[in-house]
């Protein structure tokens, strides 16, 4: 098998949301560029008025090492495929300079092309935190280019939030890679190989109960996503509310609890202040980053994030980004796979 499949240019740090942008040769980002399709790209440039890092800034957007709608390429260009209100589009990202250039096909690039600054934290204003502790301080001189997403989405972030309710990330990404790239359609444009649109709201609607299952994912999981599907034009219309109430409007969808709506809106809005609760390892994080607390409940990191009310998921971030994480004491949870029974 040596030699038959490239190794993949880079890694997520999955709680980070940081992803590595490899550099690369010239020879070599010229053999991961795809050859062009016939339409013509679109193309719009962006100048942020402050340091900008790619990774960073996208890495939340990325679920897995093999997730069909986002890519990274040798050429240090990130990859974007998404359902706009358009119709599917695909974005290509890139940085040269302190300029960030976007390309994009498909009906729904014109739609991309013109949120490109707040994808990229254009609404963001990173000089609202105050660090109050030693290691955010640190932390947040390390990684100047960190800026909160913005998608201007709301059922891409959903339905994989979904599908990472209560199991490990790696049954969580391999789920939502099969269902996606079973069910959802090519990439418009010369997007890398096997990259895939998400499915519209009506094919999720339509996957029967056995594919839910073939993909590792339980009846409780696959139940939420289908009561989601059926008022997503509802729960889009969240993203021109503020947070607060774009969660209020989530949660009522029966499934959906304050875990989930706080991982949506953190990228769907750049929600600064949606800190996670009832996650299973990140109050022991928090604790233990900012108390040397490594048994820290939901309270206790509310009451140590407290100083930060406002900015709470950006110290998160800064945490997570920190490195600063307990030893593990127990064993790596199990993965399991129900599609096996």
């Amino acid at each position: 098998m040596a030699g038959r499949f490239a190794p993949r240019p880079s890694r997520t740090t999955v709680r980070g949301g940081h992803v590595v942008l490899p550099g690369g040769t010239p020879g070599a980002a010229r053999g991961a560029i795809p050859r062009q399709a016939a339409e013509p790209a679109r193309v719009r440039s962006w100048a942020p008025d402050g340091p900008l890092d790619l990774g960073l800034v996208l890495g939340p957007l990325r679920r897995g090492p093999g997730d069909p709608t986002f890519r990274t390429t040798p050429d240090g260009a990130v990859w974007r495929v998404c359902r706009t209100p358009a119709g599917p589009g695909t974005l290509r990202v890139t940085l040269r300079g302190t300029v960030a250039r976007g390309e994009a096909w498909g009906p729904g690039g014109d739609w991309l092309l013109d949120r490109l600054p707040e994808l990229l934290g254009a609404a963001d204003d990173p000089d609202a935190f105050r660090p109050r502790h030693r290691l955010l301080a640190v932390t947040r001189h390390r990684r100047p280019g960190l800026r909160l997403v913005r998608t201007g989405l709301v059922m891409e972030s959903l339905i994989p939030s979904v599908l990472e309710q209560k199991v490990t990330t790696d049954e969580a990404y391999r789920a939502w890679r099969l269902l996606v790239r079973k069910f959802g359609e090519p990439a418009p444009g010369p997007a890398p190989e096997r990259m895939y649109v998400m499915p519209a709201p009506r094919t999720w609607a339509l996957i029967p109960s056995w594919e839910w299952h073939l993909a590792g994912v339980d009846d409780k999981r696959a139940s939420t996503v289908l009561r989601a599907v059926r008022v997503a034009a509802r729960l889009e219309e969240a993203v021109r509310l503020d947070p607060v109430r774009a969660r209020e409007r989530l949660e009522l969808v029966s499934g959906i609890g304050p875990w989930t709506s706080a991982e949506v809106v953190q990228r769907s809005h750049g929600a600064a202040d949606a800190v996670t609760v009832g996650d299973l390892h990140l109050p022991g994080i928090v604790g233990y980053a900012l108390a040397g607390d490594r048994d820290a409940d939901d309270a206790v990191m509310l009451e140590l994030l407290e100083p930060y009310a406002g900015q709470r998921h950006r110290a998160a971030r800064l945490i997570l980004l920190s490195g600063r994480t307990p030893a593990r004491r127990v064993p790596k949870m199990p993965r399991g796979d129900i599609g096996k029974l």
